[in-house]
């Protein structure tokens, strides 16, 4: 492969990695624990967009489980983040001679 043909296709992947940035910004997932009690919204950024909590959980006894269902809450909220972002990033990278177990971004 001449440096030429690497140069384009870098700047290709530059180009395409730009938009799966934003589109990832753009995107949001929710997650949820305790059945449902707990969601959290998150965006592609990772930052909390909303927090509801079922009204069954507003007992002071109970706040260890209320902080731990909103850790689980997010956590999961992450992970889907996460996968959406990998998901993305095969399609930015696919067909191009990538060596196996790269991490893009850099």
């Amino acid at each position: 492969m001449n440096l030429q043909k690497m140069m384009k296709q870098a700047q290709e992947m530059q180009t395409k990695m730009a938009e799966m940035q934003a589109k990832l910004e753009a995107e949001e997932a929710e997650g949820s624990s305790g059945g449902g009690l707990v969601k959290i919204k998150i965006n592609g950024k990772n930052m909390m967009l909303k927090v509801t909590i079922d009204e069954s959980l507003m007992n002071p006894d109970e706040k260890e489980v209320l902080e731990d269902l909103l850790v689980a809450a997010y956590n999961d909220a992450r992970g889907k983040v996460d996968a959406s972002a990998s998901d993305h990033m095969s399609k930015v990278t696919s067909g191009m001679n990538l060596p196996a177990g790269l991490k893009l971004p850099f």
